[in-house]
């Protein structure tokens, strides 16, 4: 008997991953001049001169072996003061484990947790990776959408009636990526609620819990479902740390031991040196200092985008109070599709935004802006906008 040859083998589970729209707008404006990019999730500013300061000295230290799995024992003290510090929450540095971003720790929940014949409720819209880490586990996906009239917040009654036998987990992330959106206090407490009642696990994606505008405050879940959530943070938007990969996850005791032990055999241990650094960020007020920089900076770029785009036809702004997004609705009479409508501009104003597809069905009709750039070059697209809008 012969077998037939092949080029390769790969995983029939890898095929099921679908490739970012996001990632494919930008290639396609990189073979393009004089493009200005609102699409991009990444703050502009440099990392604060302290954490980087503090990189070095731990280099130079001799911080360049393996850790602990679950993280160098005073980073997570760090964070567990910091909690107690900001929101009042006891968190014990036995249930953190620091991971590669929110992005790691977001793929160690889904892992862990899920597996064929289980369902995850997944907000619609909401970020890229959720629905592509659940493919991976194989569970069934429900998406709830987050409508404009309740503010793209998730509706209890509305999660309520889609919870089955089956369903083990709900992701939400606010500040909300792509919407701007931030939970309420009595959101944070009925969603608790129901996931005691439902006997469901949240996994609440936080790293945008600084960038809040207009009075608006961050609730974190474990403050309102501890034994319930699994929360993912990320040092990349508070300190615009995102290309060191550096986060943490907090987790009920039944589930951080088997998070640790899947983490260990995914990298080991996040990096050495970087982890000391995040000593530094959390514990240093420069580094605090550097945040309230930003945070003031986008609460500028924020007034000046959502004053363009209230005078700019065809575009409809939804009024974030969080991140550094302005998710904007598209004029129906235009009769274009929120793709369609993101390369009109791309080829017409020289300006990337996202189309809200990418982020599930029910962003159709809708683009994401990002603010997170230089106010000369947001002022420049905002320019172009208008005026190739105008020529319609």
């Amino acid at each position: 008997m012969r077998y037939k040859k092949r080029k390769y083998f790969m995983a029939g589970r890898i095929n099921l991953l679908q490739r970012s729209k996001i990632r494919e707008l930008f290639e396609k404006a990189r073979k393009m001049e004089n493009v200005i990019s609102l699409g991009i999730g990444e703050p502009d500013f440099d990392t604060p001169e302290v954490i980087k300061d503090a990189a070095k000295r731990a280099l130079d230290e001799g911080y360049t072996h393996y850790t602990p799995n679950a993280g160098i024992p005073e980073f997570r003290e760090a964070i567990a003061e910091y909690y107690n510090d900001f929101y009042k929450v006891d968190v014990h540095p036995d249930n953190i484990i620091v991971t590669a971003g929110a992005y790691e720790g977001t793929y160690l929940a889904f892992q862990s947790l899920l597996e064929e014949g289980d369902d995850v409720i997944i907000p619609d819209p909401a970020f890229v990776c959720y629905v592509e880490d659940a493919k991976i586990t194989e569970a069934g996906i429900i998406r709830i959408p987050l409508r404009e009239e309740n503010g793209f917040r998730v509706d209890p009654d509305e999660l309520v009636e889609i919870i089955t036998k089956r369903t083990r987990m709900l992701v939400i992330n606010y500040p909300n990526n792509p919407t701007g959106a931030v939970m309420k206090k009595q959101d944070a407490k009925a969603l608790a609620d129901i996931a005691e009642d439902y006997n469901l696990y949240i996994l609440s994606d936080e790293p945008y819990e600084h960038f809040l505008y207009e009075g608006a405050k961050h609730y974190p879940m474990i403050k309102y479902a501890p034994d319930n959530t699994i929360l993912a943070n990320s040092f990349s938007k508070t300190f615009a740390m995102t290309g060191w990969r550096l986060g943490f996850t907090i987790a009920p005791d039944q589930i951080i031991k088997d998070i640790i032990k899947l983490h260990a055999y995914v990298i080991g241990n996040v990096t050495s040196f970087i982890q000391i650094a995040g000593i530094t960020a959390l514990r240093d007020s420069r580094s605090w200092a550097g945040l309230e920089e930003m945070r003031r900076t986008y609460s500028e770029r924020r007034k000046v985008v959502l004053k363009h785009l209230s005078n700019m036809p065809h575009v409809t702004p939804f009024k974030p109070k969080g991140a550094f997004y302005v998710w904007a609705k598209i004029d129906p009479e235009l009769d274009m599709s929120s793709e369609d409508f993101a390369n009109w501009l791309l080829e017409n104003a020289g300006v990337v935004v996202i189309p809200g597809t990418a982020f599930g069905k029910h962003g159709e009709g809708w683009i994401r802006i990002s603010y997170a750039t230089k106010r000369d070059q947001l002022i420049e697209a905002m320019d172009r906008m208008r005026r190739a809008l105008s020529e319609i």
